[in-house]
């Protein structure tokens, strides 16, 4: 499954995805948690996400990390791989 993570609320998130047809999930990060976790932020204050690529395996495991991806092709690119 793919998923996009976004540091906007759920509102916006929704209202983005819709604008943008997205076929794939975008979850809130509002904290910023997972975004620091992942290299997609250096800080709690930052404004953007980092374009990272991140694919975790069923186990947990990271598979594929790409510090920086093209936010559009990203999905595609990697289902093609897995």
């Amino acid at each position: 499954m793919i998923y996009g993570v976004s540091f906007d609320t759920k509102e916006e998130n929704k209202a983005f995805a819709e604008k943008f047809s997205f076929n794939f999930p975008l979850l809130c990060d509002t904290t910023r948690e997972m975004g620091l976790k992942y290299g997609a932020a250096d800080s709690k204050t930052e404004g953007f996400a980092k374009r990272a690529g991140v694919v975790i395996g069923p186990d947990g495991k990271i598979r594929e990390y790409l510090a920086k991806v093209d936010a559009s092709a990203y999905p595609s690119e990697v289902l093609e791989r897995i």
